[in-house]
């Protein structure tokens, strides 16, 4: 089993569904602790995302990739444009030319994805971000060699829900959640929310 150009195309489409369908209870986390307006941002980001997909052909997986990255960067403000941004951009540059992944491939472009986020938001596991879902989902691909590619997916998002859940009892040590200080705990974090559903979405549409 491997990840085709058709199943990325079926995956950021699920993604937008799922950021227009959830962007009320993604601008509901993120008012509780940011600026409120994570889900309006995210539905509005990836429906210019798929818009621009739509238009686009071929099935190079990077290509496919960096058209969403630069469609977030360029439609989404607040801190989700370029955390998501890079985090397509630098998934797009490991796939890029390639119209297959397979598990090993997938595990090296997220794991780029992820020092791009970590570079670009100066953040670490347990800072109450979207890393916390991210670096446990990544752990269990890094772990998953000889898997077979849908178990590994779904084991990883699996992670990342735990992740998100963890985010819960944390103090927020980055981004507008940090100055709430004490009063950001008891509060899922928004970012590992939306993280979870991509990564969810992905393990559904690759399976």
């Amino acid at each position: 089993m491997s990840i085709t150009g058709a199943a990325v195309r079926d995956w950021l489409h699920a993604f937008a569904d799922g950021a227009a369908e959830r962007r009320g209870e993604l601008t509901k986390l993120d008012t509780a602790i940011g600026d409120g307006d994570h889900g309006t941002n995210m539905d509005r980001g990836m429906r210019k995302a798929v818009e621009k997909l739509d238009a686009q052909e071929g099935d190079d997986i990077g290509a496919l990739l960096k058209t969403v990255g630069m469609a977030l960067v360029s439609t989404v403000g607040g801190a989700a444009g370029p955390l998501y941004g890079t985090l397509f951009l630098q998934l797009a540059t490991k796939a890029g030319g390639k119209e297959e992944l397979d598990l090993a491939g997938w595990t090296e472009a997220l794991d780029a994805a992820v020092t791009g986020v970590q570079a670009r938001g100066k953040a670490q596991a347990g800072d109450k971000t979207m890393l916390d879902a991210l670096l446990p989902a990544l752990e269990v691909l890094r772990a998953a060699e000889g898997e077979e590619l849908g178990t590994a997916l779904d084991r990883s998002a699996a992670a990342a829900e735990e992740g998100m859940r963890a985010t819960i009892p944390m103090e927020a040590r980055k981004g507008r959640a940090s100055y709430l200080g004490p009063r950001s705990v008891g509060h899922q974090d928004p970012g590992a929310t939306s993280t979870h559903m991509l990564l969810d979405t992905a393990a559904k549409a690759f399976a």
